[in-house]
């Protein structure tokens, strides 16, 4: 009798922790779902350490799920930190999400810019370390650019990307605490000295260019685009052919269309 009874204790306790071990301690997919959150949720790239404060997750334990993660194109890696990748943003249309309510304001100026300049037209807003082209108006023999696959560029060496990094000094300290960057061309400015220099001219003259920085044989120029709170929110870009691109002219209409769709946004 008394064995039995140690039996049914002995039981007993092996069965209760497990059970609340199993409740304690989610499954892999419930570990990658709460990065997956964490990841959609952030406006910039989180770390590691980040994403293990908000999620509760051990370091080693969230590593090896980004590790997955990134290897399904569900989050990438940028620089130490962490943004949704390519198949998550195209599952979740992230991109567009970034500027709800902007494209009926925006698009008409789009539009002109486009037939005032017959060049590609971009919109870009900031994604991380990184510039995001969020509309893209172009013809038929539109110049072609290393962007044109993903939507999205580094921000050093477009001329979006200056315009983006110039009037927002968050995401400049951000950008220029790398110290270096990395060359696409021969012309792409490398050196935190130099891009620094670039982006006080963008800021004296109200205009950014990139002249054959991010790809061979293509010229760009953006202006900043601002919101009612006077924060920049985004840039207006033309790319055209570097040996035949008026930048001066281009820079002109850039700039006017830009200052345009801010005042249309203190007016919606």
């Amino acid at each position: 009798m008394p064995t039995e009874t140690a039996g049914q204790a002995l039981q007993v306790t092996d069965v209760r922790p497990a059970a609340d071990q199993g409740r304690s301690q989610p499954g892999s997919l419930e570990r990658g779902i709460d990065l997956l959150l964490a990841l959609t949720a952030a406006s910039r790239p989180v770390t590691l350490s980040q994403l293990c404060r908000s999620t509760g997750l051990p370091k080693s334990t969230a590593h090896r799920i980004l590790g997955v993660l990134c290897s399904r194109e569900l989050a990438r890696r940028v620089g130490n930190a962490y943004l949704p990748g390519e198949l998550l943003e195209s599952m979740a249309g992230i991109t567009r999400a970034r500027v709800p309510g902007t494209r009926t304001v925006v698009l008409p100026y789009l539009l002109y810019l486009y037939e005032t300049t017959r060049q590609t037209v971009n919109l870009a807003v900031p994604w991380g370390l990184e510039a995001r082209y969020v509309e893209r108006l172009y013809g038929h023999d539109r110049v072609r650019s290393r962007s044109d696959c993903s939507d999205r560029a580094p921000l050093h060496c477009t001329a979006t990307g200056k315009a983006l990094l110039a009037y927002d000094p968050r995401l400049r300290r951000e950008v220029l605490a790398r110290g270096s960057f990395e060359r696409m061309t021969r012309r792409t400015i490398t050196t935190l000295a130099g891009l620094e220099r670039e982006l006080a001219q963008v800021r004296r003259h109200g205009v950014a260019y990139s002249q054959e920085e991010f790809t061979e044989g293509v010229a760009c120029v953006a202006a900043p685009v601002f919101g009612p709170c006077g924060r920049i929110r985004m840039a207006v870009g033309v790319a055209a052919p570097a040996h035949a691109a008026p930048l001066a002219k281009l820079g002109i209409s850039v700039r006017g269309a830009a200052q345009a769709i801010s005042a249309a946004f203190l007016g919606a």
